[in-house]
C-alpha cells in the first residue's frame, strides 16, 4: 500500500470508526442493544467481509495472520476489528450474557495488546489505553496462560517494568513458565539506563535481586 492511500485509508477508517462508535453508543443509550448488535454485524461484513460468528470463532493470532500481506500486518483494520469486539461484548455484557461476553472482551484484550507491541498507530484512542481499560474490566477473572504471556510482553514493550514483573511472577506461581525466560528478562533490563529503568518503575537493584532470585531457582530446578 503506497504512504499516501496508506494515510487517506486510515483517515476514512478513523471517519467510520468514529461514526459507527457514536451510533452503537446512542442505540446503548437507548436500550436498543440487539440493534446496535446488528450495526456492528453489518459494518464488520461489509468492511470485512467477516461476521459476527466468524470473528467468535477465529483466535487472535487467526485474526492477526489473516490481516497480514506480504509480512505487513494492517493494523488499521486489526484495531478496528478489536473495537468493535470490544462494543460487542461490552452489549453482551449489558445484557445478562457475559457467558458470551468474556471471550470476546479476551479476545479483543490480546488485539489491542498485540497492535500496542506493534506500536501501531492510534485509531480513536491508542491501543495500549484500549488494553488498560480491559485489564481492568478482566481484572475479577483468573486469566488464562496466553493472556498473561502477552500482558507480560506488552507491559515490558511499553517500559512497564514493574508491571512485567508481577505478572512475571504469578506465570512462575502457576508453573507457566520455565525459569530460564525469568532468567533472560532480568538480563534484559540490565542491559538499558537507569532512568528507563526507573521510569518503569523497577530500579537497578530490584532488577539485580529479581536476577538473583530466578538464578536460584533455576539452579534448583
Amino acid at each position: 500500500m503506497r504512504p499516501l492511500f496508506q494515510r487517506d485509508y486510515f483517515m476514512r477508517m478513523i471517519e467510520q470508526m468514529s461514526e459507527v462508535v457514536g451510533q452503537v453508543m446512542g442505540l446503548r443509550q437507548q436500550r436498543k442493544q440487539e440493534e446496535a448488535l446488528l450495526v456492528i454485524d453489518e459494518l464488520l461484513d461489509r468492511q470485512f467481509r467477516m461476521n459476527g460468528k466468524l470473528i467468535r470463532q477465529l483466535s487472535d493470532a487467526d485474526l492477526v495472520r489473516m490481516m497480514t500481506t506480504n509480512g505487513i500486518v494492517e493494523t488499521a483494520n486489526l484495531h478496528a476489528v478489536a473495537l468493535l469486539i470490544k462494543e460487542e461484548a461490552d452489549i453482551l455484557t449489558e445484557l445478562g450474557r457475559q457467558e458470551q461476553g468474556y471471550p470476546l472482551q479476551l479476545k479483543a484484550f490480546h488485539l489491542f495488546m498485540r497492535l500496542a507491541i506493534l506500536d501501531a498507530p492510534a485509531l480513536l484512542r491508542a491501543p495500549s489505553e484500549e488494553a488498560a481499560e480491559l485489564e481492568t474490566k478482566l481484572g475479577i477473572y483468573e486469566l488464562p496462560r496466553e493472556t498473561k504471556l502477552l500482558m507480560w510482553e506488552w507491559h515490558e514493550s511499553d517500559g512497564r517494568y514493574d508491571e512485567a514483573e508481577n505478572v512475571l511472577h504469578e506465570l512462575a506461581e502457576d508453573g507457566a513458565i520455565e525459569a530460564e525466560e525469568a532468567v533472560e528478562f532480568y538480563r534484559r533490563l540490565l542491559l538499558l539506563p537507569d532512568e528507563s529503568l526507573l521510569q518503569g518503575g523497577l530500579p537497578r537493584d530490584e532488577v539485580n535481586e529479581g536476577l538473583e532470585r530466578m538464578r536460584q531457582q533455576s539452579t534448583q530446578a
